[in-house]
């Protein structure tokens, strides 16, 4: 009987203390750093809940055991935690920056001049312009998104369960999906994409075919709306090469030419 009693009774105070420290609450935050603390971007990934540091580096951020916060500034090192049971337990916690720092080669730019203004235009040499991989810099060199994809991104980001004591659930996840948010921006984006590839189309591609297909001008903006129609518009057009899109567009050509003689 002692023995149940203790199996109930440790069973009652873990739940209790799982329910208890799942329960979102305020964290008070001090970073320390050497340069500026003010102004520090600190941002929980899990709920979502943002806070920027003030210019002693304190804030105040909502959370809850095993939420993961980020904290992000040009001039230091991104650094993130997971709030732990002693951080909910305090209520408090103490954050320590590294300066971003990017070591350089040693470089010499350009040419060592003379003051004689013929010899040194003459010693210079025209090299491309440096760039941030020259000096180390993180850089980015993709496609940039644009607004919508990044509002579909935001609405959509992180996984459904993200793993801890206990796991949470990534409720503004699910709901956009329930609100029909995500689904609309999906279409957006769609919506999107196929005007962009329409516009290049009716620009670059379709001014190529023409020059060795017949149609006449005043048909050409019904023709592009004919092709975009296709339920295989999407596959065969977005991201495709020009020779890719100029066989489509050959083949919808044919079937848009005797779709008009049909209704003369």
């Amino acid at each position: 009987m002692r023995s149940f009693h203790c199996i109930f009774f440790n069973l009652f105070f873990a739940l209790w203390v799982c329910t208890s420290f799942s329960q979102t609450r305020e964290i008070s935050g001090k970073i320390n750093a050497e340069g500026s603390v003010e102004g520090i971007h600190v941002i929980n990934r899990t709920s979502y809940r943002y806070a920027t540091s003030d210019q002693n580096g304190n804030f105040k951020i909502q959370a809850k055991l095993s939420d993961t916060v980020y904290f992000s500034s040009i001039q230091y090192l991104p650094k993130s935690i997971i709030i732990s049971i002693d951080i909910v337990r305090k209520g408090s916690v103490f954050i320590e920056l590294e300066n971003y720092v990017t070591e350089l080669d040693e470089i010499t730019i350009g040419n060592i001049l003379t003051g004689d203004l013929y010899s040194d235009i003459n010693n210079s040499n025209s090299n491309r312009a440096i760039n941030f991989y020259d000096l180390g810099i993180p850089g980015y060199t993709g496609i940039r998104k644009t607004q919508i994809q990044y509002r579909l991104k935001e609405a959509n980001e992180g996984k459904w369960i993200q793993l801890g004591i206990p796991p949470g659930f990534n409720f503004w996840k699910a709901l956009n999906r329930l609100s029909g948010r995500t689904k609309r921006l999906k279409n957006n984006v769609r919506i999107e994409k196929d005007k962009n590839i329409l516009n290049y189309i009716k620009n670059v591609v379709g001014p190529k075919l023409f020059k060795n297909k017949n149609l006449d001008e005043s048909l050409r903006a019904e023709f592009y709306y004919y092709c975009s129609d296709d339920p295989s518009f999407y596959n065969r057009c977005i991201n495709r090469s020009d020779v890719e899109i100029m066989q489509f567009l050959s083949e919808k050509l044919i079937e848009f030419k005797i779709r008009i003689s049909s209704k003369i």
